[in-house]
This record gives C-alpha cells, sequence and structure tokens, in this order.
C-alpha cells in the first residue's frame, strides 16, 4: 500500500493523480512498477499461514501488488471504504450477487440493465440457486417499494442505464431498499466516479466496469466493487480467492495508468456528448434522442440532483429510417467506428435493432431499432460533421 493517503480533504485530480503510487523502494522510480508474479515469498515459518487468506502478497489469486494499489485509487475516487477489483466488470457483478445472495433471497433489478445483468440475475441465479427476482423500472422509486418483499436482500439499479440511457434516483431508492432491510448496489459505468459517486447519495455499494471511463483507452478489462470493508472482505475472499476472479498485473497496472487522465477525459466526453446530442435534437430525421443532460430527458431534474459536473459520455438515438438506413448510416462514418464497449477514446456506435429479447421492457420510441453511442475525446466538430455528412450521403439530410 502507498505511505501517503489522498482522502476528501484533497481534490478529485489530485486523488486521481497520487493515490495508490509511490516511489517505488527499490529502483526510486516515480512510479509503481508491474509486479509480472503469480508467487511472492514466504515468510521463514509458513505453516502458520492461511492459504485462501485474501489481500496477501502471497499468491496473486490472493491479492497481487498491482490490484492493490488500483483498489486504493478506485475508493478514494468513489469515496468508500474499501474496493475489490476484478477481471471484468462482468466479474464484478457475479462476485457482488455471488457472495451477498443465496437460496431463498429475493432481488429487485432495474428493467433497463446491462444484458449480464439480466442473464446472471434473472436466469443464472434464479434457476440454478434459486434466488427469487423481480425486475422493475427503477426510474420511478414507488415501482421499487411496491415490488420489495420480506426477503429482499439486495435491490441493484444502473443509472444511467444501458442501453436507453435510463436515470434512477439513487438517494430516494437507497431510502427504500434500507427501509426494507436490503442492501443497494449501483452500476455506476456510464457516469464513472467523476460525475457520480452512489455511495454518497446512499447506495451501500458502487460498481465500475472499469474497461470502460476509467482506463479509458480500450486496451484492459477489469471491473470494482467499493463499499464498506465488512461486505468487501466477503467478496475477496468468496469471488477473488474462492472462485479465481482475479485481475492480471498488467491489466491492473494500465487501469492505474489511464484512471490518472480520467477526470480530464470526462470533461471532454461530458462536453462533446452534450454538443451532439444538441445536434441530433435538431435535425428532422432523428426520432428521438435519449441523453440526461437534456431537458427533454424524463429524468433530467433526478439527473442533475446527483450527476455533477456532467452527464457522461453516451446517448440513445433512433433515426425516422427503417432497419437497412440505420445500417447504411453507420457504414458512412468515418471518424466514429461501428464497435461495442464505450468509454474509450475513439467514438463508438453500435446499431441495436428490433430483435433485443427485452425490448419489451423499453420505452416505446426505441422499438423500432435506434443506436448506442459513446461519444469520444475527438474534436466535437469533427463528431458532429461525420455524423452530418453520413447523414446527406445516406439521404436523410
Amino acid at each position: 500500500m502507498s505511505k501517503r493517503v489522498y482522502g476528501k480533504e484533497f481534490g478529485f485530480h489530485t486523488r486521481a493523480v497520487h493515490t495508490g503510487n509511490d516511489v517505488d523502494g527499490e529502483t526510486g522510480a516515480l512510479r509503481r512498477p508491474i509486479v509480472m508474479a503469480n508467487s511472492y515469498a514466504l515468510p521463514y515459518d509458513p505453516s502458520e499461514l492461511n492459504w485462501s487468506e485474501a489481500g496477501k502478497n502471497l499468491y496473486t489469486r490472493n491479492g497481487g501488488s498491482n490490484q492493490q494499489y488500483l483498489q486504493e485509487k478506485l475508493a478514494a475516487l468513489s469515496n468508500g471504504e474499501d474496493c475489490v477489483v476484478l477481471g471484468s466488470g462482468v466479474a464484478a457483478l457475479s462476485g457482488l450477487f455471488f457472495s451477498l445472495l443465496q437460496a431463498g433471497d429475493h432481488v429487485v433489478f432495474s428493467s433497463v440493465t446491462y444484458i449480464a445483468v439480466y442473464r446472471l440475475l434473472h436466469e443464472l441465479l434464479n434457476t440454478k440457486f434459486k434466488v427469487e427476482t423481480t425486475i422493475t423500472d427503477t426510474t420511478d422509486p414507488e415501482a421499487v417499494r411496491r415490488v420489495m418483499r420480506p426477503n429482499t436482500k439486495l435491490v441493484h439499479i444502473e443509472t444511467p442505464g444501458n442501453p436507453v440511457i435510463a436515470v434512477s434516483d439513487i438517494r430516494a431508492i437507497a431510502g427504500i431498499a434500507h427501509e426494507g432491510g436490503a442492501l443497494l448496489s449501483v452500476d455506476n459505468t456510464f457516469a464513472s466516479p467523476y460525475n457520480q459517486r452512489p455511495l454518497d447519495l446512499g447506495a451501500d455499494f458502487s460498481v465500475e466496469s472499469l474497461t470502460k471511463y476509467i482506463n479509458g483507452h480500450g486496451d484492459a478489462m477489469g471491473g470494482a466493487i467499493i463499499g464498506a470493508k465488512r461486505y468487501l472482505d466477503i467478496i475477496r475472499a468468496q469471488s477473488q480467492v474462492n472462485l479465481g476472479g482475479v485481475i492480471s498485473p498488467f491489466n491492473a497496472w494500465l487501469i492505474m495508468r489511464g484512471a490518472v487522465t480520467l477526470p480530464l477525459r470526462m470533461r471532454q466526453h461530458n462536453d462533446n456528448a452534450l454538443r451532439t446530442a444538441r445536434f441530433l435534437e435538431s435535425l428532422p430525421c432523428v426520432s428521438f434522442v435519449m441523453y440526461p443532460g437534456l431537458g427533454s430527458h424524463p429524468n433530467h431534474a433526478v439527473a442533475v440532483s446527483q450527476m455533477s459536473p456532467g452527464f457522461g459520455g453516451v446517448l440513445a438515438f433512433g433515426l425516422k429510417a427503417d432497419h437497412d438506413t440505420h445500417n447504411r448510416f453507420v457504414s458512412h462514418l468515418r471518424v466514429i467506428t461501428s464497435a461495442v464497449s464505450l468509454g474509450h477514446d475513439e467514438s463508438l456506435i453500435v446499431f441495436l435493432g428490433e430483435k433485443d429479447e427485452r425490448q419489451y421492457l423499453y420505452p416505446p420510441e426505441f422499438h423500432n431499432g435506434f443506436f448506442r453511442f459513446s461519444v469520444g475525446l475527438e474534436d466535437a466538430e469533427d463528431i458532429i460533421g461525420d455524423i452530418e455528412q453520413s447523414l446527406k450521403k445516406t439521404g436523410l439530410l
């Protein structure tokens, strides 16, 4: 762990730069090295060791140095007591659910959420381990209240929600969950801790796919759960040590490097996405734009109350066009890349057609196919210009 601690008394930018880093004791380097070891030296008498103890430099599945440095930084950025970093965002989600839930427990989760959450809760944990689940519209806190049960153990929300950019009121839902004796976990990936810190709003866990904004370079995968140490110790022991969802030292180092520039990148993502959303909203060939920073977003007021200084880099929009025209629009783009994922330096777009199995859960405007658009760090004028030239080539402008 670092000798220097950077807590709330320091600003977000300072914590992003310094937390988890220190002068390397052996070389004097100003950056922590990549420790590409799967094993560490044992003490003189190792017979008393607990070979499954987490967080020790014993065996990298138990916890490695680079992982520990990154956990320190992420806990500081999210104003959390502790953090567990795992091999991917889905590993973090499944690690949280597996460690906290058991047969007979009930979970409430968002109707708009990442497909892996739908699979994990609605299918795998439900059918394999008899965890009861209820899907509800968490943009309406009263809808959450109505489906709470005496055995509700966890409420899981995602805000903004993937892929239709739904916004849920974290503070209100935290109150409802806690009144019912349940915990609240929030997937904060679309916002990042720069724009939104769920723990400050009453959530028990903040979950981040580090693959996205926190890494920011599209070259490493990881996931994090931030929260109270008493819960994180359970998750670390069960999901990291016993299930083996550990992150590689190299990926932990890459994400640590990327996190330093998170506040600088997020400012550009925020600005570019808002400018692009306003441009799209002005076009008669666009059927709808969903972005929390627009006054037209149905939960704009909630987003303003819990997201600051911006609203993230992801938006959704549709065209007044048929299925093939949506695809032809993408084929003419030159700056924007057709690819999954989000939070990269480059702008990424994906066309989500009419056959999503969860489409019945989405608002009606999404039923004819739509784009999820992760607005990158390019010049806003070039992003907007690329959309404009492609719409012209497609015959929509």
